[in-house]
C-alpha cells in the first residue's frame, strides 16, 4: 500500500548533479544515501565524464587524426613484409617516393612480430639476475570532478613492487618530473636502470637528469606496453582497487588517496609474486594464548582491510 501510495521517485539530471557537488564538502553522505547507493554516483559521474569528451569530440569539422590513404598503409606492409625493413628504412624509402608521413605514423602500420621465445627468455633471465637494480616510472590520468584532466606520476622497485614516491599535478611538465625524481632518489638510493616509456614529457632534460644520478634509462618500445609490465599492472590495481570507487575533486584530494592506497600496497596487501607477501615483509601473526578473534582494521577509507589476531575483551 506504501509503494502505491507513494510510487518510486524518478532520478533527474539535477539531482545527480546535487549529490555529485555535495560529496565534495560533506564527509557522512554515504550514511544519508537512502534511494541511490555510493556506487551509483560514482556510475554518474563516469557517465558524464564519457558524455563530456564525446561532446568535445564532436566541435568542429575534423574529428581526431585523419587517417593515411590506403595506399600508403598498403605500401608500408609491403616493404616491411618483402624486405623485412623497419620503420627508419621504410620511411626513407617513403620520403623517396615523395610521401608527406612521419616515421611514427610507419611505426603505427607495421604488421606485428611473433614473440621470438629466445629473446623472452633473455629477457626473464636478465630480470632474474638485475631484479633488485631496476625501477621504473609512468604516469596515469584521472578525470576530477569538473571533468579536468589529473596526472598521477609513480616510481616502482621491481624486486619488491614497492612504491617508492608518487605524486599528482594538472600540468606535468619535465622540470616537474625532474624533482620529483630528486625527491625519490636521494643520496645513494638510486637503482642501476630506470625504463619508462615514450612519453614525450620524458624529454631530453629529464634523461639527462636520470643519468646524472647514475641510472642507465631504458626507453621501451614503440606500442611495447609489456616492456614495462610492472608500473603498467600498478596502475590497473590502483584503478581496480581505488580509483573506480571514488571521485576526484582536486589535486591535493588525488595525492591523499594516493598516501593511504600506497601505504596499504606496500604494507599490508599481499602479492601473490612475492609468495604472497607485501612490499614491506608483513609478519606473520600467530594465533595469541587464551581468547582470541580476529578484527578488521580498515584501510583506504574502508575499501580494504587488514585482519590480525587481538585477544577478547
Amino acid at each position: 500500500m506504501l509503494k502505491r501510495e507513494n510510487p518510486k521517485p524518478k532520478i533527474r539530471w539535477f539531482d545527480r548533479a546535487f549529490w555529485v557537488g555535495l560529496r565534495s564538502f560533506w564527509l557522512n553522505w554515504i550514511n544519508a544515501l537512502i534511494i541511490v547507493k555510493p556506487e551509483t554516483v560514482v556510475g554518474w559521474h563516469k557517465q558524464g565524464y564519457k558524455l563530456y569528451w564525446n561532446a568535445i569530440s564532436k566541435r568542429g569539422k575534423r574529428r581526431g587524426r585523419p587517417c593515411k590513404e590506403k595506399e600508403i598503409r598498403d605500401l608500408i606492409r609491403k616493404m616491411a613484409m618483402e624486405n623485412n625493413w623497419r620503420a627508419p628504412k621504410i620511411h626513407a624509402e617513403l620520403l623517396k617516393l615523395g610521401f608527406d608521413v612521419s616515421e611514427r605514423t610507419v611505426s603505427r602500420h607495421l604488421p606485428r612480430r611473433e614473440s621470438n621465445p629466445d629473446n623472452i627468455a633473455k629477457w626473464k633471465a636478465f630480470w632474474e639476475n638485475h631484479k633488485n637494480e631496476i625501477a621504473a616510472m609512468d604516469f596515469f590520468t584521472v578525470p576530477n570532478v569538473t571533468f579536468r584532466q589529473l596526472y598521477g606520476f609513480f616510481i616502482i622497485r621491481h624486486e619488491r613492487r614497492q612504491i617508492v614516491h608518487f605524486a599528482a599535478t594538472y600540468h606535468p611538465t619535465a622540470m616537474w618530473v625532474a624533482q620529483q625524481l630528486r625527491n625519490a632518489f636521494p643520496y645513494d638510493t638510486a637503482p642501476k636502470y630506470l625504463i619508462f616509456d615514450r612519453d614525450s614529457i620524458f624529454s631530453k632534460y629529464v634523461v639527462h637528469v636520470i643519468k646524472s644520478f647514475g641510472i642507465k634509462p631504458v626507453r621501451t618500445s614503440y606500442r611495447s606496453p609489456w616492456q614495462n609490465g610492472i608500473a603498467e599492472r600498478w596502475v590497473g590495481n590502483c584503478r581496480r582497487e581505488l580509483l573506480d570507487h571514488v571521485i576526484v575533486f582536486s589535486d591535493r584530494h588525488l595525492h591523499q588517496l594516493l598516501k593511504s592506497y600506497v601505504a596499504y600496497y606496500n604494507k599490508d596487501r599481499c602479492h601473490c609474486s612475492l609468495g604472497k607477501d607485501a612490499p614491506e615483509h608483513r609478519l606473520v601473526q600467530n594465533r595469541p594464548e587464551g581468547k582470541a578473534k580476529v578484527i578488521a582494521i580498515p584501510r583506504v577509507g574502508g575499501l580494504h582491510h587488514r585482519y590480525e589476531w587481538r585477544h577478547a575483551a
